[in-house]
């Protein structure tokens, strides 16, 4: 029935309307104390009251859905209400009791003071109850909406946040890079060939990824080869590396370029400063429904120098700070040392 919101509310206002219904037949039952039995009139009071809510709340809903109607056509429909249902209620009443309509007009002449307190306060009752409940629909919808509206502010101002975040992560690499090729075409023209093959391939898949809001592991570990390819073309056989990415997780989709700036950490104060090189792995694992993204160095380790230590608290913070608008706090960043040397940093987010 949820498919059908005015259904719905219809429903519910019938099923309130018939304990006003219950309601009235005891007042004029017991208070009133009409010469009849309360069977009788709790059905009188059944048919008129659930023609009067057919009429008032299924015209409102017909004509205007849970919008606040306006007010002066609902006020014609709520006064043309009045005589259908009570001429109409009472025929059927009759009917169903096998009671002549004429009875009903005697009882009512006869107590013509009581009736008409009951109708002014029960005609009071249904207009405040069917307003208020048409200005509660409509404050809903004006909140729904407001909430709507912050969700796409909110949104508009994460994918800033995560576009400046994602563009720290590149310039330097690229400038070293092209410094390097640079120098390589004048003595030695096939490998700044081959390192010009790799940046290329390299910025293709960097564009892609920063195009979209979601990339598959496949691709992310891609971009990872063919950064770490770039890399070895530079540095030589000072960098070796290694990617493990089980089959069944290639399809898995991910926020772009989360893995980039740990390997390019790694790279930047682990293993290039250090005189002999070392060596990457880069990993992804499932553990229960967290997705796991390892990457160990056997560089230089954590703080080797005051510099390093200030600009690598700058790319855990930037880390930190991603995770933190993606996922809030069902993301965890790890950054620790390797044995028996070098760094572990490690990314847990919620699958």
């Amino acid at each position: 029935m949820s498919t059908y919101p005015r259904l719905r509310r219809f429903v519910i206002d019938v099923a309130i309307t018939w304990v006003f219904n219950t309601v009235i037949a005891l007042l004029i039952t017991f208070v009133m104390r009409i010469h009849s039995s309360f069977y009788i009139n709790f059905v009188i009071s059944m048919c008129i009251g659930t023609l009067m809510v057919t009429i008032i709340d299924g015209g409102r809903l017909l004509l205007w859905g849970l919008e606040k109607p306006p007010r002066i056509p609902f006020l014609v429909l709520f006064a043309a209400s009045l005589p259908a249902s009570q001429y109409l209620g009472n025929g059927i009443a009759s009917w169903l009791l096998d009671i002549p309509r004429e009875n009903f007009e005697a009882v009512r002449a006869n107590n013509v003071v009581g009736f008409l307190v009951l109708f002014v306060i029960v005609c009071g009752g249904i207009t405040w109850f069917f307003w208020n409940r048409s200005l509660v629909e409509h404050f809903k919808a004006e909140a729904a909406g407001e909430k709507a509206r912050a969700a796409a502010i909110e949104k508009q101002a994460l994918q800033a946040q995560l576009q400046m975040l994602q563009a720290q992560i590149e310039p330097h690499m690229l400038f070293n890079t092209l410094a390097n090729l640079q120098g390589l075409i004048a003595v030695d023209a096939a490998r700044a060939q081959h390192m010009l093959d790799q940046l290329i391939q390299y910025l293709r898949a960097t564009l892609a990824s920063s195009r979209s809001e979601q990339t598959s592991l496949a691709h992310e570990f891609s971009l990872m080869d063919a950064y770490l390819g770039l890399m070895q073309v530079r540095m030589g056989s000072r960098l070796s590396y290694h990617l493990q990415l089980p089959d069944e997780m290639h399809g898995l989709n991910i926020p772009p370029m989360l893995l980039q700036p740990l390997v390019e950490n790694a790279i930047k104060h682990g293993v290039e400063p250090k005189v002999g090189g070392g060596r990457i792995e880069v990993e992804a694992l499932r553990e229960q429904n967290m997705l796991v993204l390892r990457v160990r160095d056997t560089g230089l380790g954590l703080g080797a120098t005051p510099a390093d230590q200030r600009s690598t608290r700058l790319g855990v913070a930037n880390t930190r700070e991603r995770l933190r608008a993606l996922y809030g706090e069902a993301a965890t960043f790890f950054l620790g040392p390797n044995v028996p040397c070098g760094a572990i940093a490690e990314l847990r987010i919620p699958l």
